[in-house]
């Protein structure tokens, strides 16, 4: 085994997983966004639900193209930088994989098209529903991609035969221990990024005097979301936290800083993690409120990083920042929700400048969340890429280094210039905002007035002075 071969294809694949793994995220919040707007047009007949569904409709396909794209060559990674992983695990991931592409993927791309331009050529009805089933597809997938892994995190229903895994109840393999809560986890967050993002564009617009009606749909929508989801996800962490403390401790040691399971144990707000003298540096704690966390009893213990032996210990610095980013985000989440919560109760939202600045600049922190979550939850596993199957030195192909870093700088340089392209046209579609809608006929409910949709920004709601709900 190289060293330097094992370091690069470790960043190789972090670099690549760590591009895709955010626009699947987004793909599933915008998708079911998208799906409740349509829904809602169908219901009420006010026209700027339509629009707001089309211009998010445009952003939702242009994600879903780059997590795409971004996600073929983790695929072949697997089989370049770690064919001994593959070997070892396939028969048991290799199928879940398989059933997220049968049972979603075909799913989404059967009904993506009909959502993305059958606005004017299929019936209302049609239209509505490929987009609820698109949303069901996002939905599907994450299953199956969080239940392989879940399965890496926390194996089940298999034996290990010559070093190979053999599933033996399928049911243990795909609702393995660790999966409710993961699946759970990722899920919210998905919504919750999206959430923000909504707000964050509703709160430019107004701030701009642009798009008035879908400007304070959008923020309503977004504060209405991220006000639930974000406390939501305390409670969903809290019990992710305790199953993990149960199968792998190590981890939880290394997320909190907890070196010695000496007595009760302090909640570390901030140190500096040191290997060699296994301490932390520069420690701020507050006493035994890690126990009441993780044991919800003051005097509760558990295990310390001195509990492993080096060798089965994760790197403690990334896991231990990591978490603390994600945490730090979650707890300015729920601040920037209720807040908004608070303001629209006394008719406020629209007109606390500070908060809407505030919201406006909010849009990039649930992205920044999701990876601080996926180091601390992937860096955490180590020194196993399937826990207590397989160690990562041991699923490494046997490639050379100069190869890894030449196919390294190739990523990083195509990903770069992929990835800059559409993050900028994204930019432009937000620039640009929604767009006058235009439908089949028959598109209005029936037993709703037919009048003609706006062809301007503004509907007659906010003529008369009043904001759609």
């Amino acid at each position: 085994m190289d060293p330097q071969a094992l370091l690069l294809s470790r960043i190789q694949f972090g670099f690549t997983i760590s591009a895709h793994i955010i626009f699947p995220a987004f793909s599933i919040g915008s998708s079911a966004f998208v799906a409740t707007l349509l829904v809602l047009w169908r219901r009420t007949g006010r026209d700027h639900y339509l629009r707001i569904a089309r211009f998010w409709t445009k952003i939702f396909a242009v994600s879903f193209a780059m997590g795409v794209v971004s996600g073929i060559p983790l695929s072949y990674e697997l089989g370049t930088n770690w064919s001994r992983y593959s070997l070892a695990t396939g028969n048991v991931v290799g199928p879940l994989i398989g059933y997220e592409v049968l049972t979603a993927f075909f799913l989404e791309s059967t009904f993506l098209g009909v959502m993305l331009f059958g606005w004017t050529r299929v019936p209302p009805w049609l239209h509505v529903t490929s987009a609820i089933l698109v949303a069901i597809g996002t939905m599907i997938s994450a299953f199956w991609i969080l239940s392989a892994n879940s399965w890496m995190q926390t194996p089940a229903g298999h034996i290990v035969q010559n070093g190979l895994a053999i599933p033996v109840d399928w049911f243990h393999v795909v609702f393995n221990p660790s999966f409710p809560y993961r699946f759970t986890h990722m899920l919210t967050a998905a919504y919750l990024t999206t959430s923000v993002v909504v707000l964050a564009a509703g709160a430019r617009y107004l701030l701009e005097g642009k798009f008035q009606d879908e400007a304070r749909t959008m923020l309503r929508m977004g504060v209405g979301m991220v006000a639930i989801l974000g406390p939501a996800q305390l409670f969903f962490g809290d019990q992710h936290g305790l199953n993990t403390l149960e199968y792998q401790p190590a981890k939880v040691a290394a997320m909190e800083g907890h070196w010695e399971n000496n007595g009760p144990a302090a909640l570390v707000l901030f140190g500096i993690p040191d290997d060699d003298r296994e301490l932390n540096q520069a420690e701020i704690a507050i006493p035994r409120l890690g126990s009441v966390i993780l044991r919800h009893d003051p005097n509760g213990r558990y295990a310390g990083l001195k509990d492993f032996p080096k060798a089965d210990r994760p790197p403690v610095l990334p896991v231990f920042f990591a978490f603390r980013i994600m945490v730090g985000i979650g707890v300015l989440l729920i601040l920037l929700g209720l807040t908004g919560a608070f303001l629209w109760s006394r008719g406020k939202l629209f007109t606390t400048r500070w908060y809407l600045q505030a919201a406006t600049y909010s849009w990039p922190i649930g992205f920044v969340a999701i990876l601080a979550g996926w180091v601390t939850t992937e860096v955490g596993r180590q020194p196993y890429v399937a826990y207590g199957i397989l160690r990562t030195e041991h699923a490494l192909s046997p490639v050379g280094a100069g190869t890894v870093a030449t196919s390294l700088t190739a990523f990083v340089l195509v990903y770069t210039v992929v990835f800059s392209i559409g993050i900028y046209y994204i930019r432009r579609l937000v620039l640009g905002g929604p767009k006058p809608a235009v439908v089949s006929p028959g598109a209005l409910p029936q037993g709703l007035p037919n009048r003609p949709l706006s062809l301007g920004a503004q509907s007659h709601e906010s003529a008369s002075g009043q904001a759609p709900t």
